[in-house]
């Protein structure tokens, strides 16, 4: 019998602890498509990538070329001369590998450029949606484009039309 009374109460806490807590939902893909200066800073990486890419691309068709002109000479090469010429196609892709790593790597350019061009406005944004917890009394919001195990979320819940009017873009 203490057991069924303990089990019972013990429910009944849960159930009002519960209702005390307040949440909320955001759609941060939503939110930061409707921020011009992201889209303006995502085109312009966009842009530089495909640049840098292409950088990366023509000095390895280089050193596919001179591997190529290496394999129609092989025959006419002395030891020597094939070895020299073997060094070369290496460093020609050993430096279109350090390139890439210069520009892709983990702390290379783009990444950098995307701290200097991104980081402020997803600054912004977090501000924004902890002005909207503050002030509406939230205790969690979860962003709905990458929490992919909330099947589903009622509209109601979704702040973030109010994160855009903190921000200044009104929809």
């Amino acid at each position: 019998m203490k057991k069924l009374i303990l089990m019972t109460a013990m429910v009944i806490a849960g159930f009002f602890g519960a209702h005390a807590q307040k949440f909320a939902m955001v759609d941060m893909e939503y939110i930061l498509k409707n921020v011009p200066t992201y889209e303006m800073a995502n085109e312009q990486l966009n842009q530089l990538s495909q640049r840098w890419q292409k950088e990366i691309e023509a000095l390895g068709k280089e050193a596919q070329d001179l591997y190529q002109s290496y394999l129609a000479d092989k025959v006419f090469l002395t030891a020597e001369q094939a070895k020299k010429r073997e060094e070369e196609v290496m460093a020609k892709e050993k430096e279109a590998t350090e390139l890439r790593y210069k520009y892709f790597g983990p702390e290379g350019e783009l990444y950098k450029k995307q701290q200097t061009l991104l980081k402020p406005v997803q600054d912004d944004v977090y501000n924004a949606v902890k002005k909207v917890a503050e002030e509406r009394g939230y205790q969690a919001i979860f962003d709905r484009a990458s929490a992919s195990d909330i099947i589903y979320a009622s509209p109601r819940i979704d702040v973030s039309n109010e994160v855009l009017a903190k921000l200044g873009y009104s929809k």
